[in-house]
């Protein structure tokens, strides 16, 4: 019985993990273009999409709390809550 909560209690743990595991960025985006962007999460690739002029907020899906966006200007490291601000395609991270 004792092991059986054990093991129990270890998956529930592994599920919340993997659920909260996610990165969140809040953007301003000073263009009048969108933005479609590669990212690497947790050493999968995938993109986002940056909204034209206005402010808003993507999440990035995966195992890890931080991400890289691949830019015209280059990589840019994010973490989880940071607010960025995007001129002329590039990244910046306040």
């Amino acid at each position: 019985m004792k092991s059986k909560l054990i093991v129990f209690f270890a998956a529930l743990f592994v599920s919340f993990h993997t659920i909260s595991a996610s990165v969140i960025i809040r953007y301003t985006n000073k263009d009048t273009q969108a933005y479609n962007m590669k990212v690497n999460i947790g050493g999968s690739d995938t993109k986002v999409k940056f909204s034209g002029r206005g402010t808003g907020s993507v999440t990035v899906q995966g195992m890890e709390t931080e991400c890289i966006i691949k830019t015209p200007c280059g990589e840019v490291k994010v973490k989880s809550g940071d607010i960025v601000s995007i001129q002329n395609g590039c990244i910046v991270v306040y």
